[in-house]
Protein backbone atom coordinates (compact mmCIF):
# COMPACT_ATOMS: atom_id res chain seq x y z
CA UNK A 1 0.00 0.00 0.00
CA UNK A 2 1.65 3.38 -1.26
CA UNK A 3 -1.20 5.23 1.65
CA UNK A 4 -0.84 4.79 5.25
CA UNK A 5 -4.17 2.66 6.22
CA UNK A 6 -5.53 5.50 8.90
CA UNK A 7 -4.85 8.22 5.46
CA UNK A 8 -7.94 6.89 3.86
CA UNK A 9 -10.25 8.15 7.14
CA UNK A 10 -10.81 11.60 8.07
CA UNK A 11 -9.47 13.44 11.02
CA UNK A 12 -12.46 13.70 13.77
CA UNK A 13 -11.82 16.94 16.18
CA UNK A 14 -12.80 16.97 20.07
CA UNK A 15 -15.67 19.27 18.75
CA UNK A 16 -16.99 16.13 16.57
CA UNK A 17 -16.66 13.71 19.28
CA UNK A 18 -19.05 16.05 21.42
CA UNK A 19 -21.78 16.50 19.37
CA UNK A 20 -22.02 13.04 18.46
CA UNK A 21 -22.11 12.19 21.62
CA UNK A 22 -24.94 14.87 22.50
CA UNK A 23 -27.04 13.65 19.93
CA UNK A 24 -26.95 9.64 21.47
CA UNK A 25 -27.34 11.05 24.78
CA UNK A 26 -31.23 12.28 23.17
CA UNK A 27 -31.48 15.34 25.42
CA UNK A 28 -30.04 13.77 28.49
CA UNK A 29 -27.46 16.74 30.13
CA UNK A 30 -24.05 16.50 28.86
CA UNK A 31 -21.82 17.46 32.14
CA UNK A 32 -24.40 15.99 34.14
CA UNK A 33 -24.55 12.84 32.85
CA UNK A 34 -21.19 11.91 32.16
CA UNK A 35 -18.61 14.54 34.07
CA UNK A 36 -18.04 13.24 37.06
CA UNK A 37 -16.22 15.15 39.78
CA UNK A 38 -13.35 13.52 42.37
CA UNK A 39 -12.52 14.44 45.89
CA UNK A 40 -9.50 16.45 44.29
CA UNK A 41 -12.33 18.55 42.61
CA UNK A 42 -11.15 17.28 38.78
CA UNK A 43 -13.61 17.20 36.99
CA UNK A 44 -13.24 13.87 34.76
CA UNK A 45 -14.50 14.35 31.48
CA UNK A 46 -15.99 10.80 29.21
CA UNK A 47 -12.86 11.06 26.33
CA UNK A 48 -9.96 12.75 26.21
CA UNK A 49 -8.24 14.10 22.81
CA UNK A 50 -5.24 16.15 20.80
CA UNK A 51 -7.25 18.88 21.07
CA UNK A 52 -6.92 19.47 24.76
CA UNK A 53 -3.33 19.82 23.98
CA UNK A 54 -1.41 22.85 22.98
CA UNK A 55 2.08 21.19 23.35
CA UNK A 56 1.99 17.66 23.55
CA UNK A 57 4.00 16.52 27.18
CA UNK A 58 8.08 15.63 27.20
CA UNK A 59 8.37 12.16 27.13
CA UNK A 60 9.30 11.16 31.15
CA UNK A 61 12.55 9.49 31.88
CA UNK A 62 11.25 7.02 33.99
CA UNK A 63 12.04 3.01 32.94
CA UNK A 64 9.18 0.54 33.84
CA UNK A 65 11.62 -2.54 32.26
CA UNK A 66 13.80 -1.75 35.23
CA UNK A 67 11.20 -1.66 38.29
CA UNK A 68 11.69 -4.11 41.26
CA UNK A 69 10.56 -6.59 43.60
CA UNK A 70 10.64 -5.41 47.17
CA UNK A 71 9.97 -7.10 50.53
CA UNK A 72 9.41 -5.85 54.46
CA UNK A 73 11.27 -8.27 57.00
CA UNK A 74 10.62 -7.39 60.68
CA UNK A 75 13.64 -8.23 62.08
CA UNK A 76 12.87 -10.02 65.55
CA UNK A 77 15.05 -12.67 65.23
CA UNK A 78 18.34 -11.83 63.72
CA UNK A 79 19.31 -15.36 62.26
CA UNK A 80 15.62 -16.23 61.24
CA UNK A 81 15.59 -12.70 59.37
CA UNK A 82 18.57 -13.90 57.59
CA UNK A 83 17.34 -17.03 56.76
CA UNK A 84 14.23 -15.79 55.25
CA UNK A 85 16.26 -12.57 53.52
CA UNK A 86 18.74 -15.24 51.44
CA UNK A 87 15.50 -17.32 50.55
CA UNK A 88 13.67 -14.42 49.40
CA UNK A 89 16.40 -13.48 47.22
CA UNK A 90 15.98 -17.08 45.61
CA UNK A 91 11.99 -16.56 45.12
CA UNK A 92 12.54 -13.68 42.87
CA UNK A 93 12.78 -10.29 45.88
CA UNK A 94 15.17 -7.79 44.08
CA UNK A 95 15.32 -5.50 46.76
CA UNK A 96 14.77 -6.47 50.73
CA UNK A 97 13.84 -3.62 53.70
CA UNK A 98 15.52 -4.94 56.74
CA UNK A 99 13.31 -3.40 59.51
CA UNK A 100 15.28 -2.97 62.82
CA UNK A 101 13.94 -2.09 66.04
CA UNK A 102 16.63 -1.61 67.93
CA UNK A 103 20.56 -0.99 68.03
CA UNK A 104 21.34 -3.92 69.00
CA UNK A 105 20.57 -5.66 65.82
CA UNK A 106 24.07 -7.15 64.69
CA UNK A 107 24.02 -5.94 61.00
CA UNK A 108 27.10 -8.37 60.08
CA UNK A 109 24.81 -11.17 61.42
CA UNK A 110 22.04 -9.79 59.53
CA UNK A 111 23.51 -9.32 56.39
CA UNK A 112 25.44 -12.75 56.76
CA UNK A 113 25.80 -14.88 52.98
CA UNK A 114 23.76 -12.48 51.17
CA UNK A 115 24.98 -11.70 48.21
CA UNK A 116 24.69 -7.82 48.12
CA UNK A 117 26.03 -7.54 44.48
CA UNK A 118 22.68 -9.12 43.11
CA UNK A 119 20.28 -7.82 46.19
CA UNK A 120 19.47 -3.99 47.34
CA UNK A 121 19.52 -3.69 50.63
CA UNK A 122 17.00 -1.03 52.95
CA UNK A 123 17.09 -0.39 56.09
CA UNK A 124 14.53 1.25 58.12
CA UNK A 125 15.66 2.20 61.58
CA UNK A 126 12.83 2.58 64.27
CA UNK A 127 15.11 4.90 66.52
CA UNK A 128 17.38 7.58 65.80
CA UNK A 129 21.26 6.53 65.87
CA UNK A 130 23.89 8.18 64.00
CA UNK A 131 26.23 5.48 65.48
CA UNK A 132 24.18 2.43 64.42
CA UNK A 133 23.84 3.85 60.68
CA UNK A 134 28.04 4.33 60.60
CA UNK A 135 28.35 0.72 61.64
CA UNK A 136 26.31 0.05 58.39
CA UNK A 137 27.90 2.35 56.45
CA UNK A 138 31.38 0.76 57.33
CA UNK A 139 30.61 -3.08 57.12
CA UNK A 140 29.89 -2.20 53.02
CA UNK A 141 32.41 0.08 52.67
CA UNK A 142 34.86 -2.94 54.47
CA UNK A 143 32.89 -5.47 52.25
CA UNK A 144 35.94 -3.85 49.38
CA UNK A 145 33.42 -3.24 46.92
CA UNK A 146 33.05 0.59 46.59
CA UNK A 147 30.23 0.45 44.18
CA UNK A 148 27.97 -1.79 46.98
CA UNK A 149 27.43 1.72 48.60
CA UNK A 150 25.40 2.61 45.96
CA UNK A 151 23.41 -0.36 46.35
CA UNK A 152 21.95 -0.25 49.91
CA UNK A 153 19.28 2.74 51.54
CA UNK A 154 19.27 3.78 55.19
CA UNK A 155 15.66 4.74 56.03
CA UNK A 156 15.58 7.39 58.50
CA UNK A 157 13.23 10.19 58.28
CA UNK A 158 12.39 12.54 61.41
CA UNK A 159 9.56 14.30 60.33
CA UNK A 160 8.06 10.81 58.94
CA UNK A 161 7.93 9.76 62.88
CA UNK A 162 6.81 12.94 64.11
CA UNK A 163 3.76 12.72 62.06
CA UNK A 164 3.27 8.99 62.60
CA UNK A 165 3.69 9.25 66.75
CA UNK A 166 3.30 12.66 67.64
CA UNK A 167 6.65 13.55 68.88
CA UNK A 168 10.52 13.56 68.25
CA UNK A 169 12.52 11.14 69.11
CA UNK A 170 14.11 13.67 71.28
CA UNK A 171 13.40 17.37 70.35
CA UNK A 172 13.65 19.28 67.54
CA UNK A 173 17.38 20.37 67.59
CA UNK A 174 19.22 17.45 68.70
CA UNK A 175 16.84 15.42 65.82
CA UNK A 176 17.82 17.74 62.98
CA UNK A 177 21.54 17.39 64.09
CA UNK A 178 21.35 13.75 64.24
CA UNK A 179 19.86 13.44 61.12
CA UNK A 180 21.82 16.22 59.44
CA UNK A 181 24.97 14.00 60.13
CA UNK A 182 23.55 10.91 59.25
CA UNK A 183 22.81 12.47 56.07
CA UNK A 184 25.86 13.35 55.54
CA UNK A 185 27.56 9.90 55.61
CA UNK A 186 24.64 8.24 53.35
CA UNK A 187 24.30 10.88 50.80
CA UNK A 188 20.59 10.43 50.36
CA UNK A 189 17.30 11.48 51.68
CA UNK A 190 14.38 9.74 52.67
CA UNK A 191 10.68 11.34 52.40
CA UNK A 192 7.73 8.63 54.31
CA UNK A 193 4.35 9.91 52.77
CA UNK A 194 2.72 6.19 53.09
CA UNK A 195 0.99 7.68 55.93
CA UNK A 196 -0.80 10.62 53.80
CA UNK A 197 -2.81 8.55 52.16
CA UNK A 198 -3.68 5.43 54.93
CA UNK A 199 -4.90 8.19 56.90
CA UNK A 200 -7.30 9.12 53.91
CA UNK A 201 -5.83 12.15 52.35
CA UNK A 202 -6.71 12.58 48.80
CA UNK A 203 -4.25 12.40 45.73
CA UNK A 204 -3.53 16.38 45.78
CA UNK A 205 -3.09 16.61 49.17
CA UNK A 206 -0.62 13.61 49.57
CA UNK A 207 1.37 14.98 46.95
CA UNK A 208 1.74 18.67 48.00
CA UNK A 209 2.37 17.16 51.72
CA UNK A 210 5.28 14.95 50.01
CA UNK A 211 7.04 17.73 49.00
CA UNK A 212 6.69 20.28 52.30
CA UNK A 213 7.78 17.39 53.72
CA UNK A 214 11.05 17.22 51.68
CA UNK A 215 11.13 21.43 51.50
CA UNK A 216 11.38 21.38 55.19
CA UNK A 217 14.47 19.22 55.20
CA UNK A 218 16.59 20.69 52.31
CA UNK A 219 15.51 24.43 53.86
CA UNK A 220 16.45 23.12 57.45
CA UNK A 221 19.82 21.19 55.97
CA UNK A 222 21.73 24.31 54.34
CA UNK A 223 24.84 23.61 55.14
CA UNK A 224 25.48 20.67 53.74
CA UNK A 225 26.21 19.97 49.43
CA UNK A 226 22.89 18.16 48.09
CA UNK A 227 24.21 18.21 44.07
CA UNK A 228 24.19 14.64 44.27
CA UNK A 229 21.97 13.13 46.74
CA UNK A 230 19.84 10.82 46.31
CA UNK A 231 16.21 11.30 46.93
CA UNK A 232 13.74 8.97 47.81
CA UNK A 233 10.23 8.50 48.47
CA UNK A 234 7.50 6.06 49.33
CA UNK A 235 4.00 6.18 48.78
CA UNK A 236 1.22 4.09 49.13
CA UNK A 237 -1.22 3.74 46.27
CA UNK A 238 -4.59 3.35 45.97
CA UNK A 239 -7.43 1.55 43.57
CA UNK A 240 -7.98 4.38 41.65
CA UNK A 241 -6.28 3.22 39.16
CA UNK A 242 -5.62 5.81 36.98
CA UNK A 243 -5.80 8.73 38.96
CA UNK A 244 -2.70 6.59 41.09
CA UNK A 245 -0.85 6.29 37.66
CA UNK A 246 -0.75 9.91 37.21
CA UNK A 247 -0.54 10.84 41.17
CA UNK A 248 3.43 8.97 40.76
CA UNK A 249 4.32 10.49 37.43
CA UNK A 250 2.71 14.32 39.24
CA UNK A 251 5.12 13.81 41.84
CA UNK A 252 8.34 13.27 39.32
CA UNK A 253 7.39 16.86 38.03
CA UNK A 254 6.42 18.08 41.74
CA UNK A 255 10.17 16.81 42.89
CA UNK A 256 11.69 18.36 39.57
CA UNK A 257 9.98 21.97 40.28
CA UNK A 258 11.40 21.83 43.31
CA UNK A 259 14.78 20.26 42.92
CA UNK A 260 15.29 22.80 39.84
CA UNK A 261 14.57 25.45 42.40
CA UNK A 262 17.70 24.16 44.94
CA UNK A 263 19.88 23.60 41.59
CA UNK A 264 20.14 19.70 43.04
CA UNK A 265 19.50 16.19 41.64
CA UNK A 266 16.25 16.33 40.15
CA UNK A 267 16.24 12.94 39.82
CA UNK A 268 14.32 10.37 42.46
CA UNK A 269 13.35 6.59 43.57
CA UNK A 270 9.86 6.08 43.57
CA UNK A 271 9.14 3.18 46.90
CA UNK A 272 5.07 2.38 46.47
CA UNK A 273 3.45 0.48 48.78
CA UNK A 274 -0.09 -1.11 48.55
CA UNK A 275 -2.62 0.96 50.69
CA UNK A 276 -3.88 -0.57 53.59
CA UNK A 277 -7.13 2.24 53.47
CA UNK A 278 -9.38 -0.37 51.18
CA UNK A 279 -8.01 -3.73 52.62
CA UNK A 280 -11.08 -5.21 54.36
CA UNK A 281 -11.21 -8.09 57.16
CA UNK A 282 -14.38 -9.83 55.74
CA UNK A 283 -14.58 -11.01 52.26
CA UNK A 284 -10.30 -10.69 52.73
CA UNK A 285 -8.96 -12.79 49.17
CA UNK A 286 -11.33 -9.55 47.28
CA UNK A 287 -7.71 -7.49 48.87
CA UNK A 288 -5.81 -9.61 46.46
CA UNK A 289 -7.29 -8.33 43.63
CA UNK A 290 -7.15 -4.55 45.19
CA UNK A 291 -3.84 -4.67 45.29
CA UNK A 292 -2.86 -6.77 42.23
CA UNK A 293 -4.59 -3.18 40.45
CA UNK A 294 -1.97 -0.88 42.78
CA UNK A 295 0.35 -2.79 41.86
CA UNK A 296 -0.23 -2.18 38.24
CA UNK A 297 -0.82 1.37 38.54
CA UNK A 298 2.74 1.77 40.08
CA UNK A 299 4.33 -0.28 37.73
CA UNK A 300 3.00 2.27 35.13
CA UNK A 301 3.04 5.03 36.81
CA UNK A 302 7.35 4.67 37.01
CA UNK A 303 7.89 3.26 40.69
CA UNK A 304 11.37 2.01 41.14
CA UNK A 305 10.43 -0.83 44.24
CA UNK A 306 7.14 -2.00 44.57
CA UNK A 307 6.54 -3.69 48.18
CA UNK A 308 2.62 -5.78 47.93
CA UNK A 309 0.84 -6.13 50.73
CA UNK A 310 -0.42 -9.71 52.16
CA UNK A 311 -4.18 -9.97 51.70
CA UNK A 312 -4.25 -10.57 55.58
CA UNK A 313 -1.79 -8.10 56.85
CA UNK A 314 -4.17 -6.33 58.90
CA UNK A 315 -5.36 -9.23 60.88
CA UNK A 316 -2.90 -11.76 60.65
CA UNK A 317 0.62 -12.12 61.74
CA UNK A 318 3.57 -13.03 59.15
CA UNK A 319 2.68 -15.76 57.28
CA UNK A 320 4.59 -17.37 54.90
CA UNK A 321 1.73 -18.22 52.40
CA UNK A 322 0.02 -15.00 52.24
CA UNK A 323 3.70 -13.31 51.85
CA UNK A 324 4.15 -15.81 48.55
CA UNK A 325 0.68 -15.10 47.62
CA UNK A 326 1.47 -10.84 47.78
CA UNK A 327 5.17 -12.16 46.07
CA UNK A 328 3.79 -14.04 43.32
CA UNK A 329 1.33 -11.17 42.21
CA UNK A 330 4.54 -9.54 41.33
CA UNK A 331 6.25 -11.74 40.14
CA UNK A 332 3.19 -12.99 37.46
CA UNK A 333 3.42 -9.20 36.62
CA UNK A 334 6.67 -8.94 35.57
CA UNK A 335 7.49 -12.15 34.13
CA UNK A 336 3.90 -13.53 32.82
CA UNK A 337 1.97 -10.16 32.08
CA UNK A 338 5.28 -8.75 31.01
CA UNK A 339 4.68 -5.36 32.57
CA UNK A 340 8.86 -5.17 32.34
CA UNK A 341 8.67 -4.75 28.68
CA UNK A 342 7.85 -1.40 27.65
CA UNK A 343 9.60 1.83 29.50
CA UNK A 344 7.46 4.40 29.94
CA UNK A 345 3.50 3.01 28.68
CA UNK A 346 1.37 5.89 29.95
CA UNK A 347 3.13 8.23 28.09
CA UNK A 348 1.07 10.35 25.70
CA UNK A 349 -2.30 8.56 26.60
CA UNK A 350 -4.59 11.90 26.69
CA UNK A 351 -6.36 11.15 29.88
CA UNK A 352 -3.38 9.91 32.17
CA UNK A 353 -1.16 13.10 30.66
CA UNK A 354 -4.11 15.40 31.54
CA UNK A 355 -4.48 13.89 35.00
CA UNK A 356 -0.78 14.15 35.57
CA UNK A 357 -0.73 18.30 34.38
CA UNK A 358 -4.16 18.82 36.54
CA UNK A 359 -2.70 17.07 39.78
CA UNK A 360 0.68 18.37 39.45
CA UNK A 361 -0.63 21.99 39.21
CA UNK A 362 -2.96 21.46 41.89
CA UNK A 363 -0.41 20.23 44.27
CA UNK A 364 1.84 23.11 43.49
CA UNK A 365 -1.05 25.20 44.20
CA UNK A 366 -1.52 23.49 47.82
CA UNK A 367 2.46 23.61 48.23
CA UNK A 368 3.23 27.60 48.05
CA UNK A 369 0.14 28.43 50.68
CA UNK A 370 1.60 25.59 53.16
CA UNK A 371 5.23 27.94 52.83
CA UNK A 372 3.20 31.01 52.96
CA UNK A 373 1.40 29.92 55.89
CA UNK A 374 4.81 29.16 57.84
CA UNK A 375 5.51 25.96 56.41
CA UNK A 376 5.12 21.90 56.73
CA UNK A 377 6.40 21.59 60.39
CA UNK A 378 4.21 25.04 61.43
CA UNK A 379 0.98 23.78 59.89
CA UNK A 380 1.64 20.24 61.84
CA UNK A 381 2.15 21.97 65.19
CA UNK A 382 -0.99 24.01 64.52
CA UNK A 383 -3.11 21.30 63.60
CA UNK A 384 -3.55 22.50 60.06
CA UNK A 385 -2.13 19.53 58.11
CA UNK A 386 -4.37 17.25 60.45
CA UNK A 387 -7.20 19.14 60.25
CA UNK A 388 -7.25 18.78 56.17
CA UNK A 389 -6.50 14.96 56.20
CA UNK A 390 -9.41 14.43 58.64
CA UNK A 391 -11.98 16.70 56.26
CA UNK A 392 -11.19 14.40 53.31
CA UNK A 393 -10.98 11.49 55.38
CA UNK A 394 -14.46 11.99 56.51
CA UNK A 395 -15.83 13.17 52.77
CA UNK A 396 -14.47 9.15 51.88
CA UNK A 397 -16.11 7.39 55.30
CA UNK A 398 -19.64 9.32 54.24
CA UNK A 399 -18.88 8.11 50.80
CA UNK A 400 -18.54 4.67 51.97
CA UNK A 401 -21.17 4.75 53.87
CA UNK A 402 -23.70 5.98 51.35
CA UNK A 403 -22.49 3.40 49.13
CA UNK A 404 -20.92 5.92 46.62
CA UNK A 405 -17.76 4.33 47.79
CA UNK A 406 -17.67 0.86 47.19
CA UNK A 407 -15.44 -2.36 48.60
CA UNK A 408 -16.83 -5.57 47.16
CA UNK A 409 -17.75 -8.18 50.03
CA UNK A 410 -18.12 -5.20 52.75
CA UNK A 411 -20.39 -2.71 51.85
CA UNK A 412 -21.85 -4.64 48.62
CA UNK A 413 -22.03 -8.23 47.45
CA UNK A 414 -21.79 -9.16 51.20
CA UNK A 415 -21.44 -12.91 52.48
CA UNK A 416 -23.30 -12.91 55.98
CA UNK A 417 -21.86 -16.58 56.39
CA UNK A 418 -18.37 -14.96 56.55
CA UNK A 419 -16.89 -15.35 60.15
CA UNK A 420 -13.86 -13.46 61.03
CA UNK A 421 -13.96 -13.63 64.94
CA UNK A 422 -11.89 -16.54 65.30
CA UNK A 423 -8.59 -15.19 62.80
CA UNK A 424 -7.98 -12.47 64.31
CA UNK A 425 -4.20 -12.53 65.62
CA UNK A 426 -3.76 -8.73 65.09
CA UNK A 427 -6.23 -6.06 66.54
CA UNK A 428 -7.10 -4.85 62.76
CA UNK A 429 -8.83 -1.25 64.46
CA UNK A 430 -7.26 2.09 65.35
CA UNK A 431 -5.98 1.79 68.58
CA UNK A 432 -6.12 3.92 71.62
CA UNK A 433 -3.47 5.11 73.45
CA UNK A 434 -4.18 8.57 75.18
CA UNK A 435 -0.29 10.40 75.35
CA UNK A 436 1.04 13.64 76.10
CA UNK A 437 2.49 14.33 72.55
CA UNK A 438 4.14 17.22 70.48
CA UNK A 439 1.80 17.08 67.35
CA UNK A 440 -1.64 15.51 67.62
CA UNK A 441 -0.14 12.50 65.14
CA UNK A 442 -1.78 11.74 61.85
CA UNK A 443 -3.50 8.54 62.85
CA UNK A 444 -3.98 5.75 59.79
CA UNK A 445 -7.83 4.39 59.49
CA UNK A 446 -9.18 1.85 57.10
CA UNK A 447 -12.46 2.67 55.69
CA UNK A 448 -14.36 -0.40 56.74
CA UNK A 449 -13.30 -0.70 60.56
CA UNK A 450 -17.05 0.51 62.06
CA UNK A 451 -18.52 -1.89 59.58
CA UNK A 452 -16.51 -4.51 60.87
CA UNK A 453 -16.77 -3.95 64.29
CA UNK A 454 -20.40 -4.03 64.34
CA UNK A 455 -20.13 -7.43 62.39
CA UNK A 456 -17.74 -8.75 64.44
CA UNK A 457 -19.82 -8.16 67.57
CA UNK A 458 -22.68 -9.65 65.83
CA UNK A 459 -21.20 -13.28 64.91
CA UNK A 460 -22.70 -16.07 66.70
Amino acid sequence: MSKRLFDEFNRVSAKQWKQKIQVDLKGADYNNTLIWKSNEDISVKPFYHADDFNDLPDPSNTKASEWKIGQFIYVADVQKSNEKAINLVKEGIDTITFIIPTARILVSDLLQNINLNTVSISFELQFLSFPYVQIIYDYYLNCNQKTLLNNFNIKTDIIGNLTKNGNWFKNLNDDFKTFTSIVKITNSFNVDGVLYQNAGANIVQQLAYIISHVNEYLNLIDNLSKQSFTFTFHVSVGTNYFFEIAKLRALRILWHTLASEYKINSDCNIVATSTKRNKTLYDNHTNMLRTTTECMSAIIGGANTIVNLPYDAIYHKTNDFSERMARNQLLILKHESHFDKVNNPADGAYYIETLTKQLAEKALILFKDIEANGGFLKQLKEGTIQRKIKENAEKEQKQFDEGKEILIGTNKHINPNDRMKQELELYPFIKSNPRKTFIEPIIEKRLSETLEKNRLKNEL
